[in-house]
């Protein structure tokens, strides 16, 4: 368990980190940007990387891990018990396409958990910041996952690129409004401040996707954890995690059951 001033110290370290990358991403004019294709058809381009290394340059300190989508994995991390997971930019191709829904995103992991998170959109200019004994802020004000109590008439987040394939067809028409978005992290931070109620994903999550989401969702109130049932854990060799839902705790048996439900046909 980590002291309040010591969350403090890191939750500071992430907010001068989330504004220094943003203030890199400004020098890349639209067309400037270089992109290519990787094997598993995840578009990358070179600001992730510029991002990533101001990323490392403001947050690692003497003795912590690093893990970054953008940079070779280091497997000495898995040695250290402070760890920092990071995506550059999560939503790479609503960056590109100039869709405002993505973000840069800033995990802290300790023993394994994820205990502090901030994550950024700087087209909309949104900062959530949290810690699990802090809560979160939203912009600076105090904040709180959804108090709502049936998911009748919620607000679910899906991921665009999933809703663009069919596989959100079995929840449509059950009483809760979906709203097709981008970045996985920037709907999860949405979710931790109740801008939303809630968000679930079935496909596999990287742990730089979901780290500072989840950090932030559970300093919400909120709950977050694996879909199917699995132990939401971080900092381990193998990075992929099953799919993920997070919302309020007064809809999450409704919500884990609606999922139970569709699964199954």
């Amino acid at each position: 368990m980590i002291t309040e001033s010591a969350e403090k110290e890191y939750l500071a370290r992430i907010r001068s980190a989330l504004i220094a990358a943003a203030e890199a991403i400004k020098q890349f004019a639209p067309g400037s940007i270089t992109t290519r294709n990787s094997g598993n058809h995840e578009v990358i381009c070179s600001v992730d990387r510029e991002v990533s290394h101001v990323l490392r340059r403001v947050l690692l300190g003497q003795g912590e891990g690093w893990l970054s989508e953008e940079e070779a994995d280091d497997r000495t991390r898995l040695s250290q018990d402070i760890v920092w997971v990071v995506d550059p930019i999560d939503g790479t191709r609503e960056f590109l396409d100039g869709t405002p829904e993505w973000c840069i995103s800033i995990g802290l992991t300790i023993g394994g958990a994820a205990v502090a998170g901030g994550i950024y959109n700087p087209v909309t200019n949104e900062m959530f910041l949290g810690a699990l004994g802090l809560g979160v802020t939203y912009n600076g004000r105090q904040a709180q996952a959804s108090p709502r109590k049936d998911l009748e008439g919620a607000l679910v987040l899906a991921s665009r690129q999933e809703w663009i394939r069919g596989e959100w067809a079995g929840f449509t028409g059950r009483g809760f409004i979906i709203r097709p978005t981008g970045s996985v992290a920037y709907k999860l931070a949405l979710v931790s401040a109740g801008l939303a109620d809630a968000t679930w994903t079935l496909s596999p999550k990287h742990e730089w996707d979901i780290s500072a989401g989840v950090a932030l969702v559970h300093s919400a109130g909120g709950y977050v954890g694996c879909t199917p049932t699995a132990k939401l854990q971080f900092n381990r060799r193998e990075v992929l995690l099953p799919g993920l839902v997070a919302g309020g705790k007064g809809i999450a048996n409704q919500v884990l059951q609606t999922i139970s439900l569709v699964a199954k046909k």
